[in-house]
């Protein structure tokens, strides 16, 4: 199934944060966040058992426990396994993300990305999430941003486990839809041009946004928009360094990101408009996708959010960028522009 069709509105929430991503998060704040996402609309929501060794999907499934279930779309991630053992969690190896979840459960966490391992994985989140079904199930950060060198021979682990397992479970309509869930194009790239598996999407993170969009532009987006398939874009702000945060990419941003930063908001403020809303409208200017999933950790920000995608940007502020350079020049701006 599409994406396009399958995902209720354009507007998702990204759970990351609620597995206590860079601080120590109260049950009561996490909850009062997910209850602002659905009082405002928002029907679909982001998981994966990594995020917090397990605490985000938990969150989520108590504070939906309530909700009637044909009502929003879930999904989540395989590769990660969570087990009921601890672990010394400064001694965990996360690649680029290394102490993003150093808030989160002491669970161990143990990278499985085989047949059985998806099985047992989706599993788990069901129990985690208190529901009965997942709708998108997302293959995790088979990337070189995680597995550096190995990154290719856990994507064929993938291919031959993950991948046939997730084809299998949607052909028994368990699951709606399956793809990766990734930091990086290069995965989606070897996905896209292999023969067997079938994926229906893909999450990307970081990798669609104002500050970083080339290689996806060029590499990705016309594949993924010319076989009907859909792209969920998460990260939209950049780790929160396209709306005045410090870190890019789960690290504190360079001068240079600094500086384009500051240029953009130049910019929005002479048109009057908020840069959210110029990260938000941008990512789904692009015909290949489907949501954009901002992750939120307190419930003023999901406010923000649902406001930028409604703000009226004029077409001056996308020729302004264009002309000055800020975006590609082959980057689909929204109409008008």
């Amino acid at each position: 199934m599409s994406l396009h069709d399958l995902l209720p509105g354009k507007l998702g929430f990204g759970t990351a944060p609620l597995g206590n991503m860079f601080r120590d998060i109260p049950e009561a704040e996490a909850r009062a966040t997910v209850d602002a996402a659905w009082n405002d609309g928002i029907r679909y929501f982001d998981n994966a058992p990594f995020y917090g060794a397990g605490l985000a999907e938990i969150r989520m499934g108590d504070a939906l426990a309530d909700k009637p279930r044909d009502q929003y779309v879930i999904s989540t991630k395989v590769g990660r396994l969570i087990l009921d053992e601890v672990e010394d969690i400064s001694a965990r190896d996360l690649g680029e993300k290394g102490d993003v979840f150093k808030y989160g459960r002491p669970n161990k966490i143990v990278n499985d990305y085989t047949y059985d391992a998806t099985l047992r994985s989706i599993d788990d989140s069901l129990k985690r999430l208190k529901t009965d079904r997942i709708e998108i199930t997302w293959v995790h950060d088979i990337a070189q941003d995680f597995y550096g060198d190995e990154w290719l021979s856990m994507f064929e682990q993938a291919r031959t486990g993950a991948f046939r397992a997730l084809d299998r479970l949607r052909d028994e309509g368990v699951i709606q839809a399956w793809g990766l869930g990734v930091n990086r194009v290069e995965p989606i790239e070897l996905l896209l041009d292999l023969e067997g598996p079938r994926p229906d999407g893909f999450l990307l993170a970081g990798r669609y946004t104002l500050l970083d969009h080339a290689r996806a532009l060029q590499r990705v987006m016309p594949k993924v928009a010319e076989r009907g398939l859909g792209i969920v874009v998460g990260g939209p702000y950049s780790s929160g360094a396209l709306v005045g945060g410090p870190n890019f990419e789960y690290a504190p941003a360079t001068p240079q990101i600094l500086d384009k930063v500051a240029r953009i908001k130049a910019l929005a403020d002479r048109h009057g408009i908020s840069v959210k809303a110029a990260g938000l409208q941008f990512a789904l200017a692009n015909p290949a996708v489907a949501a954009v999933i901002p992750g939120a950790s307190k419930p003023e920000r999901i406010a923000e959010d649902s406001a930028a995608l409604k703000e009226t940007v004029p077409a001056g502020f996308w020729r302004d960028l264009r002309s000055a350079n800020l975006v590609h020049p082959d980057a689909p701006l929204p109409a008008g522009a």
